[in-house]
């Protein structure tokens, strides 16, 4: 088991003059202590407008300085966005080698796509392309590593002539991979492309026993083609985290951070509104945090405790087959002192119970995945190289890069359709706004519901359901139950209840009405216990998309 920090630069209002400024002062020093006693990463987040919730635009900077003050922590990109329009892949492949090379090779190089609606709208980046924008950007970047010269790029997110692209990274072929995931989907796209995956769900030990097992299985089948020019086989977890020799006092210093970064992770990642420069998510959770319930099973409260119970808690996840835990202390209003005193307590009475069988462990992996790794590695089309030399031509490169072409009539298509999708949504958000539970609920009666689930079921999205068939059941209070039922490449609703549905969602009929109209955060909402889930959870979290919603991911 391998052991890492990580970092959103989180800072929840009201500033003064010098807070963000501390706020950088103080994690230097966090880590510098992380290095000290023995932690093995660092990861630091890529977010762009995300006020209070993360404060970390430009984590090569922050790396770059913390390499000057550490000796052997690895600095992980956890991650940076690669689609195009945020960040040009030649400039990324630069950062990264330069990086690597300050820091003597330390360099972990996490990848994602961006979620939040702020960043993706703010950089132009359409949530329906995000993922072929990843996987091509990845594609490029790698082979600016190894390729001497860049052999160039012409796809519809990428065009780009032959260059050398410099300097070249200290660890060879490239530091190792990493994508961001968040739901089974993306583990299973990490073990596909033979890259690390860096889950920042916050999931049980059980959970994330099946999410290993399955990361795994793939990463050592032929469905495996690596993404660069090495793999990297492992499985990271994400948890907050408090240590202190009295559990009481762990759960008082760190629960409330933990809390804070639960609940303005849900106002940007859920389908509310927000106003940049205006409101505080700060007071918005003081205010709601009486109503947000307890969290004693929850796998937020895991990792706030003793020593004792953090070696126990780490033992389940090592057994359910984790190869990385990264804690998250700098949360909300988390004291900077508290922050070094819990680290430095795991370093001493935590690490060193991990430390004694790790090597054995780390062997005995890569000695049972070493034929896989080989057989996929051939999979992978190698670096390529120029039959003859390139000459730059300034004006021949920019003309051809400037020339996009017409629109393929596919995409015509689909942007209308969006379009008129999102005109309806408009339309409904203006009539829901501003209107009482009862008064809603009182329009929205059995022959408006019978309308809204046959859209949805008209809209269902095979690509987008993971392969899921089954019963989806929606219990609308105070009378209403309707179910979508998946079948094949298709969705049908009726009204009634079935038997044993794959998910069941409990809420006010009013509540329903919002998600739609796309006036409320649904993440809130559960939050608030607003809605209850019973069933898959996982299948929760992509029931949006599935029927023709904007992913949240």
């Amino acid at each position: 088991m391998r052991f890492g920090i990580f970092y959103e630069h989180q800072l929840p209002r009201p500033w003064d003059a010098g807070t963000e400024q501390r706020l950088y002062a103080d994690a230097l020093d966090q880590v510098e202590v992380a290095d000290r006693m023995g932690f093995d990463y660092v990861w630091e987040v890529e977010h762009h407008f995300l006020e209070e919730y993360s404060h970390s635009s430009a984590p090569e900077v922050f790396l770059a300085a913390a390499s000057q003050r550490t000796s052997n922590i690895r600095l992980g990109h956890g991650i940076v966005q690669i689609p195009p329009p945020v960040n040009h892949p030649a400039r990324v492949a630069e950062r990264v080698a330069t990086l690597d090379l300050v820091s003597g090779g330390r360099v972990d190089f996490g990848t994602g796509e961006g979620s939040a609606a702020a960043e993706l709208g703010g950089f132009g980046v359409p949530r329906d392309r995000k993922r072929e924008m990843w996987h091509d950007a990845l594609d490029a970047i790698t082979r600016m590593f190894v390729e001497e010269p860049f052999a160039g790029w012409d796809s519809p997110h990428l065009k780009m002539p032959p260059r050398n692209v410099i300097p070249k990274t200290v660890q060879k072929p490239h530091p190792p991979l990493w994508v961001a995931c968040s739901r089974r989907e993306t583990i299973l796209l990490a073990a596909r492309n033979g890259i690390g995956a860096l889950s920042f769900a916050f999931v049980h030990p059980e959970e994330a026993r099946q999410w290993s097992q399955e990361y795994y299985r793939l990463l050592e089948s032929e469905e495996c083609v690596p993404a660069g020019f090495a793999v990297n086989p492992n499985l990271a977890c994400v948890l907050p985290m408090m240590c202190h020799e009295d559990p009481a006092v762990a759960r008082e210093r760190g629960g409330l951070g933990a809390g804070f970064f639960a609940y303005a992770l849900a106002h940007y990642y859920g389908q509310g509104e927000h106003a940049p420069g205006h409101g505080s998510i700060w007071d918005d959770f003081s205010r709601d945090r009486p109503h947000l319930g307890a969290r004693g099973t929850d796998p937020l409260a895991g990792a706030l405790g003793s020593p004792a119970q953090l070696v126990e808690l780490i033992r389940r996840y090592e057994e359910a087959g984790v190869d990385q835990m990264i804690f998250v202390l700098q949360a909300g209003p988390n004291r900077h002192e508290h922050i070094c005193e819990s680290l430095e307590l795991f370093g001493k009475k935590v690490l060193p119970v991990f430390a004694e069988e790790r090597e054995a462990r780390e062997r005995a992996k890569a000695e049972r995945l070493a034929p896989a790794i080989e057989a996929a590695m051939a999979r992978r089309s190698p670096a390529r190289t120029l039959a003859s030399p390139y000459l730059i031509d300034e004006t021949g490169e920019t003309a051809r890069i400037r020339h996009r072409g017409a629109p393929h009539p596919r995409e015509m298509w689909s942007g209308a359709r969006k379009r008129a999708r999102r005109g309806g949504q408009n339309a409904l958000a203006r009539l829901v706004s501003g209107r009482e539970d009862t008064d809603l609920e009182r329009w929205f009666g059995p022959r408006q519901q019978r309308v809204m689930f046959a859209l949805m079921a008209r809209a269902f999205d095979e690509s987008r359901s993971a392969g899921f068939q089954g019963a989806i059941e929606f219990a609308l209070q105070p009378a209403e139950t309707w179910t979508l039922m998946v079948r094949g490449a298709r969705a049908r609703a009726f009204r009634g209840a079935t038997r044993s549905p794959a998910l069941r969602l409990e809420l006010r009929a009013a509540d329903f009405l919002r998600i739609i109209a796309g006036t409320t955060n649904p993440a809130g909402l559960l939050m608030s216990g607003k809605i209850r889930i019973k069933g898959d959870m996982t299948l929760a979290s992509r029931v949006t998309e599935m029927f023709g919603g904007a992913s949240p991911y």
